[in-house]
């Protein structure tokens, strides 16, 4: 069967059983900011499987998109390397929301697998939770599967509950035990069955993991029985796909057979002539181009943050692996009219979107294509030298200007058996980072020359304008007539009513289109004082001087700025009231999020000056009173009282707001009412320089959100201690008492555990040259124990080389005593070293007592062993 024919009769089979055949959800999760991408065919049921949700129907069955090239889950390394690492696969599923569990689960995959795909019964193992007897019975007793080939995995004391085969969603919630299925290649091919000492080689390979959601952990760790047990199964198509066509690797199947061949004559054409086709290069661009296509189909776009930033690494990787092929232009965006004819029927979204994959694919491709010689150049430079790390400033080099991200230098030096210095190419990042914060985006807009007229600015009154024209346009900082989709580019507008960063308010963000372009702001900056500049990129269309465009002002995001930059003015004059007339503003910020005021004041705010204020502040906001702006000459502002609150240059004309009891120069956009800004409350407070403090505050809907998570905080926490919120601190400051009085009592025992192994040690001390030397392990002792120990050891033994040892948590802690008589000729310093470097650490101290410490506990017998050795030969 073609991996086509079997995704279908995966999915007819669950549709005779009364399961919902339910389409793939997007590669970009739209509602779960906690995952990067879908990595599982359950991320879209996650809600229904809480509670949080309820469908039409209790069971469902998916061939979900899947992609796994970040975060937590990140095969990328070894794609092209493996048989069956993928950046994208898909999942084939079937799940049970409350309806059937463990036996109907089982039936269904067994009827599936041995009679609808005719799998041998006698090739196929499984696995249970250690615990779960009655998984096992059922695939012993009720399906027949034999006992040796049912293998139970996982802690039988049940005292660790994050095995192989209990499924864990998080710390709490819901879980359950797990049974899989593997496919045996047969004994030509290496590898033992599951929970062997070999089980990782490829013969018996998984193929199929049913989880049984059966518990819900509590925040004690407690296993609660759930009221209805749900199923929630798993089958990746590639791997079963191998299976059932009688290959090994997932690359032989159908699907990668076609893209290889795609991938070879679209690299042969760019340049490399007829390259090796059995080259995992080819894999690499293989796979990497499902991952791409499916990312820009669910709308992402190659950039430097985010999943956009994932996309650029895949991207980049697959095209660097055509370059050592042999291509010198680009090839990969070739590829997107194989891979939708090999999956455009079972996903219709890839043939739409198909011209559009292919065309941002290309833009990225021909980008780094321009760099690409470069770039390779410098590393292989790099390389021949012969050592074996690539140091750090030489991927930050091609990481900054060549556009090759730190994994793909790794991937490269990967091939050579060579490192490279990732913690100095993370420090020259983060200083980068640092470098740009402190320079700010205005240096986005130096340079470019602009000769035209101001923009006049309509967004106090409005957040959509219809009749703007474009003109000026740039592209690295140079002047255009011309921007294509793809392109990051500054618009400027002869109208607009985005506000541009300025006064500490951030820029609007929103977007500019027209019939046939589109173009999203992510910034708006000042170019001169009154010339806007919109910050952005072209992702439909082109875009050209003299176009008119539709200006529209994300709503939303400006709300809550103004909310944010209006609360601020009633904020600083609550912080002149409450801490005194020498308060001014020395920095701020301001966006959608909340605002950030630094100001002048010498010392901490109290927790009561903090409650005053935020007091001060709400109070205006309940007040309700409208917001008044007025233009007039400096001096008049001046007379009339009006603050300057963010410090910027005036001209003789300026721009005073009245909010509240506030009055001040300010440009920015405001509520129309106190009473707009809903709540407000401070987040923190901090120093931030000598004589400079730091409040942060939040406001309308974040204000909420901030408190309602400070509920839900104390509520765990209340819940954790068994009490009532309001029983909290009694209690907080039993169990500390508690907790003092056990350490205490701790200390006493291990001390005195500590004594007596002391006592017992001291007969075994052997006598060299008239030196009593002692190597020995303390068990359950800890540092203090063990300096305690020493001292007493050196009393008894009078003349003496002593090392004491203890581990603690996969840790070695090392003392060397040397009695001063002694310490001319032994030295307790270089004594605590000798053991410590056998252990995967080093130390050293004073000749008479030294500190160590190790992370390789099975290195200490043999090191303290050889002690009585190295003392004889210095005694």
């Amino acid at each position: 069967m073609k991996s086509s024919e079997i995704r279908e009769k995966f999915l007819k089979f669950f549709e005779s059983k009364g399961h919902a055949i339910v389409p793939s959800s997007p590669v970009v999760p739209g509602d779960d900011p906690t995952l990067l991408f879908t990595n599982a065919g359950m991320n879209q049921f996650k809600d229904v499987f809480l509670g949080f949700d309820k469908r039409p129907y209790t069971r469902a069955t998916t061939a979900q998109k899947c992609i796994r090239a970040g975060g937590k889950h990140n095969d990328l390394e070894n794609v092209g390397y493996t048989a069956r690492h993928h950046t994208f696969f898909e999942m084939l599923g079937n799940f049970s929301f409350g309806d059937y569990f463990k036996h109907d689960a089982i039936q269904f995959a067994w009827e599936l697998l041995t009679e609808v795909f005719k799998l041998p019964k006698d090739k196929l193992w499984v696995t249970v939770y250690a615990e779960d007897d009655e998984a096992y019975e059922i695939w012993n007793k009720t399906v027949g599967v034999p006992a040796e080939r049912i293998v139970r995995i996982g802690d039988n004391k049940g005292a660790r509950y994050a095995s192989d085969n209990f499924w864990m969603m998080g710390d709490t919630g819901p879980c359950g035990p797990c049974t899989e299925i593997f496919y045996d290649h047969g004994p030509e091919i290496a590898g033992g069955p599951p929970g062997s000492p070999d089980e990782d080689g490829d013969r018996y390979i998984e193929i199929w993991n049913n989880v049984f959601m059966q518990f819900n952990r509590d925040e004690q760790g407690v296993m609660h029985k759930l009221p209805k047990p749900s199923v929630d199964t798993g089958m990746g198509l590639e791997r079963v796909t191998a299976v059932l066509q009688h290959v090994h690797s997932n690359y032989e199947i159908d699907t990668f057979v076609n893209l290889l061949a795609a991938a070879k004559q679209a690299v042969d054409a760019a340049g490399a002539g007829d390259c090796d086709k059995e080259s995992p290069s080819l894999k690499v661009i293989a796979d990497h181009i499902r991952a791409c296509s499916f990312t820009v189909v669910d709308g992402v776009i190659p950039s430097n943050a985010g999943r956009g930033y994932v996309l650029r690494r895949i991207a980049r990787r697959a095209i660097r692996h055509g370059y050592k092929l042999g291509a010198r232009k680009p090839f990969f965006h070739a590829l997107v009219p194989a891979l939708v004819k090999e999956m455009g029927d079972a996903y219709p979204e890839l043939r739409q979107s198909g011209q559009r994959v292919t065309e941002v694919l290309r833009q990225e491709e021909e980008a780094f294509f321009r760099t690409i010689a470069n770039g390779m150049e410098i590393l292989e430079r790099a390389l021949a030298t012969g050592a074996q790390q690539i140091d750090g400033d030489t991927a930050f080099k091609l990481h900054d200007t060549y556009g090759f991200p730190v994994d793909l230098t790794a991937d490269v030096c990967r091939e050579r058996g060579v490192t490279v210095d990732e913690a100095r190419f993370n420090q020259l990042l983060d200083e980068q980072r640092q470098r740009a914060r402190e320079a700010g985006k205005f240096k986005m807009a130096q340079g470019l020359e602009y000769s035209g007229s101001a923009t006049t600015f309509h967004g106090y009154e409005k957040l959509i304008h219809e009749t703007a024209q474009v003109v000026a346009l740039y592209v690295d900082g140079t002047p255009v007539q011309e921007a294509k989709s793809g392109d990051d580019a500054v618009v400027v507008l002869d109208h607009t009513p985005f506000y541009a960063e300025s006064g500490g308010q951030v820029g609007d963000t929103g977007e500019l289109r027209n019939a046939v372009s589109r173009f999203l702001v992510e910034d708006t900056i000042k170019i001169q004082a009154d010339v806007f500049g919109h910050h952005g990129r072209i992702v439909e269309g082109t875009l050209k001087v003299g176009d008119a465009v539709n200006a529209k002002v994300d709503a939303e995001k400006r709300a809550k700025t103004v909310r944010n930059h209006s609360a601020t003015h009633l904020m600083h004059k609550a912080l002149r009231e409450v801490l005194g007339a020498h308060v001014q503003q020395k920095g701020s910020l301001v966006n959608a999020e909340r605002t950030r005021f630094d100001f002048a004041h010498n010392g901490p705010m109290t927790a009561e000056q903090i409650r005053k204020v935020e007091e001060l502040v709400n109070a205006e906001i309940l007040s309700n009173h409208p917001t008044q702006a007025r233009v007039m000459p400096i001096d008049e502002a001046q007379k009339s009282g009006a603050m300057m609150l963010f410090g910027e240059k005036y001209g003789d004309s300026v721009r005073v707001l009245d909010i509240g009891s506030s009055r001040e120069l300010c440009g920015g956009t405001h509520v129309q009412r106190t009473g707009d800004i809903g709540l407000f409350k401070i987040v923190s407070e901090s120093g931030v320089a000598a004589g400079v403090r730091r409040v942060e505050a939040v406001t309308g809907d974040n204000a909420l959100a901030y408190l309602q998570s400070l509920e839900s905080t104390v509520s765990r926490a209340a819940s954790a201690l068994k009490v009532t919120p309001s029983e909290m601190s009694a209690r907080i400051t039993q169990v500390q008492d508690q907790v003092r009085n056990l350490e205490k009592e701790l200390a006493t025992l291990k001390s005195k555990l500590a004594s007596s192994q002391g006592d017992e040690l001291v007969a075994k001390a052997v006598d060299i040259n008239g030196l009593k030397v002692l190597a020995a392990t303390l068990n359950g002792a800890d540092v203090p124990a063990l300096r305690e120990t020493m001292d007493k050891l050196k009393d008894k033994l009078k003349s003496a080389a002593i090392v004491l040892a203890a581990v603690n948590e996969g840790k070695v802690s090392l003392i060397a005593g040397v009695t001063q008589d002694a310490t001319g000729k032994v030295k307790a310093g270089e004594l605590v070293n000798f053991v410590a470097q056998q252990v995967g650490g080093k130390g050293g101290g004073r000749a008479d007592m030294a500190q160590a410490g190790g992370t390789d506990p099975s290195g200490l017998p043999k090191a303290l062993e050889g002690v009585a050795g190295w003392v004889r030969e210095r005694a």
